[in-house]
Parts: structure tokens; sequence; C-alpha cells
């Protein structure tokens, strides 16, 4: 199989030099381009606060597959398995309800030494670390508003709980010397007509204002904030809006984050990035697969996902684009899901890598828009799943769907026990 991989590997670098790609400084490229997994697949966005909790926020977990992920230990085992069958590097995006502790801890509450296990397992495997406030699933959000609450108590509290976050954040970036990107978002809306729309988005700018004001080192720590259309339970009225955070992110010079399934669905976040990098310093994007809106389906190399690597690659934004995930699917194998997600991700990095750029900017340059087709066309089926495998087998994980082999075996030893 290694021969033929080879064979095949030395052949796709021919075809592809004959249209001015080097395979080689292709893969070179892609193995600057983390990919950070999001530990709320493994456990259905449970967490270890209250992991018999109802979610609440707008967010749903559907299906009952077993072998779910009930400890920080069981979860960070399933990552180990599920890393260990992906190329190339990658970073580990956790929420605040992943804490550990012996004792109740509430979440404006929370510091580092809460995370020091998931910054050990962290260097253990080489990787980068990720946070987000969790506000969501807490008595304090089940009236449907957090930062932007009429209630300053409550308010109060999600600001505490968010500046706790951050600070959690800068801890994971100055002790694995790479920034952590945290990622604001809240579930705050309304389910019927809403007739004080200006109130809630007043509210919410000051209090993350107020969350933002203590400046901490980029090198440790990167501010992003993110919007959504709607939520269940929020049908009518979402008070962090694409136009709200987009003005936000904008005006304090915040990164913004733009998920897949957070738009209508007639909108597409690859076309956004172009436009949003002419006004914030960073993007983090959320890449998912809104089925039925933002059902975050378990990503596939579909349209969208090469379009947004696409937009990555060709506008050289690699400095400047965070790339995350964000799918839970409990329907079928959790840690399969991370493997199939996280694989689509880099083989679209990859082909997005092996475009014929100079040849595609040349023509559309000059106004050859026909060639400019055929060349876009023609290219998909160059022998980029050649250079896939070869990069895997570089990683020593598998190249083809073997994987799922590895999957089974863990499941019958590890999940099924559960």
């Amino acid at each position: 199989m290694t021969k033929l991989i080879d064979q095949a590997f030395d052949l796709a670098k021919q075809r592809f030099a004959a249209v001015g790609v080097d395979v080689e400084a292709a893969l070179a490229k892609l193995d600057q381009l983390p990919v950070s997994m999001h530990c709320w697949q493994g456990d259905d966005v449970r967490g270890f606060e209250n992991p018999q909790g109802a979610l609440t926020g707008g967010i749903q977990a559907t299906g009952n597959y077993p072998g779910r992920a009930t400890t920080a230990v069981e979860l960070r085992a399933d990552l180990d398995k599920a890393l260990s069958l992906i190329p190339g590097p990658k970073r580990l995006n956790l929420h605040a309800i992943y804490l550990e502790s012996d004792s109740p801890v509430e979440r404006n509450e929370i510091e580092p030494k809460h995370f020091s296990n998931w910054v050990d397992w962290a260097k253990k495997n080489r990787l980068g670390l990720d946070f987000n406030p969790t506000c969501f699933s807490h008595p304090l959000s089940a009236d449907g508003f957090t930062l932007s609450s009429a209630n300053p108590e409550t308010r109060q509290f999600w600001i505490e709980h968010c500046q706790a976050s951050r600070k959690v954040s800068a801890s994971f970036g100055e002790q694995l010397g790479t920034p952590s990107v945290m990622n604001i978002w809240v579930p705050d809306g309304m389910k019927d007509l809403t007739v004080d729309r200006f109130g809630p988005r007043q509210r919410l700018m000051t209090a993350l204002d107020e969350i933002i004001s203590e400046k901490l080192n980029p090198q440790h720590h990167i501010d992003a904030v993110e919007s959504k259309l709607f939520g269940i339970g929020a049908e009518s009225y979402t008070v962090g809006s694409n136009e709200f955070f987009l003005g936000y992110a904008t005006s304090r010079q915040t990164a913004l984050t733009l998920d897949a399934g957070h738009f209508h669905p007639t909108e597409v976040i690859s076309d956004k990035i172009s436009t949003a990098m002419l006004y914030v310093p960073r993007l983090l994007l959320h890449v998912s697969r809104p089925v039925r809106w933002d059902s975050d389906h378990v990503v596939i190399l579909d349209d969208e996902t090469q379009a947004i690597a696409n937009e990555i690659v060709r506008n050289d934004l690699f400095d400047k684009v965070h790339i995350g995930l964000d799918f839970f699917d409990a329907s079928i194998n959790r840690i399969a899901a991370w493997v199939i997600g996280t694989r689509n991700a880099k083989k679209a990095l990859l082909r997005a890598l092996l475009e014929p750029l100079d040849q595609l900017r040349k023509a559309e340059n000059e106004g050859d828009y026909t060639l400019r087709l055929a060349l876009l066309e023609e290219q998909k089926s160059l022998p980029w799943q050649a250079v896939w495998e070869t990069y895997c087998l570089r990683n020593d994980v598998p190249a083809d769907a073997g994987w799922i082999t590895d999957v089974r075996r863990y499941e019958q030893q590890i999940l099924s026990q559960r």
C-alpha cells in the first residue's frame, strides 16, 4: 500500500508541477495551518460543571449514541484517540464548563488552576488551547438574557464570568507559547415580538466594553465576538446580531467570529471573509455544516468548506484567520465525528493550497473569464488525493478510511464499557 501511495505521489507532483504548483511547498504551508478542534463534540456540550443539567441557549445535541464522555479523563482519552488519526497541526477549543474542581465553582469565579490538567495535556500533545466563556445552561441565563440583561446583578455576573474567562485564556497563551483565541457568544434574545430592541443592544455593548477594558498581552490572548441569526427560543430577536457584532469588532478592533451556521440559509461565510478583513484585524471561523440552519452537522468536504479554505489561501490570510470547528452530533460515534470533520477541513486547505493560483489570477486579471472557469473546473480533477495520502503517511496516521478500524476497536474496548 505504501509503495502504491509513493508512486501515486510522484506522479501527482509531476501533474501539479505542470500547472505551476509546488506540492512540497503546499505541504509545508499546510503544516503551518492548525485547525482548532472543539471539545464539546465528545460529550454533547454537557461539560463537568453540571453534566446532568439541561442544555439551553438555543442549542441542541440530538442522538443517543453510546459512549459519551462523562469525565475530563474520559474526554481527554477520546481526544487522544481522535488526534492520533488526524494529520498535521491541531489545537483544542475549550468551554468554561469543562473546568475541573473538587468542589462547585461559580462561573464568575473560575481561575486558571481549574484548567491546569488541560494545560498539562496540551503540553504533552504539543497543542495550543482556545477558550470560550459559557453564557448558557445556567440559572442566570434562564430568561434568555445574560450580558444584555436588564437586571444589573445578572448582567454583572456574566461580565465577571467573561473577565475571569479572559484571564484563563491568557494563562493558556502564556503557558503554551501560542495565543489563545477567546470567543464570546451570548444566546440573548426573545421568542416573540420585541418592543425594545435598542436597550438590550446598548447594554450588551457597554458590558462588552467593560469585559475587554483590561488590556491583555496579544501574544497570550485574542478577543473574538460572535453573532447569530436566531436560536431556539429566540426566534424573533437576537441581541447579538451580525450587524451588532460586525460593528462592535470593527469599532473595538477585536477579532470577529463567523460561524457557518449563523446566517440565513442562502448566506455563506466564505463570501464574508474578504469584506470583514477590510475592517477587523483578525477572523475566527467556526466551520460547521448547517443542513437546516444552525444544525451543526459534521463537516464534510462540500462546496462551502472548500470555498472557506480557498478564501484563506487565495488572500494569504494565514496569520489573520483562526480556523475552528463547531459541530456536535450525538447520533454517530463521537470520535469518528471529530476525525471526519477535522480531516475534511484539512483536506479543503490542502486542495486550496494546490490550486494553480498564478494561472487563475493571470486569466482573471487579463479578463479571460473563459479560461478562468476552465481552469477552475479542470483543477478539480488533479490528483490531490495522492498528495493527501502522502501527507497522512508522513504524519503517521492512516491514509484512507482504515482509521475507522481503530475507532471501532476503541469503541469496543473503551466506549462500550461506559
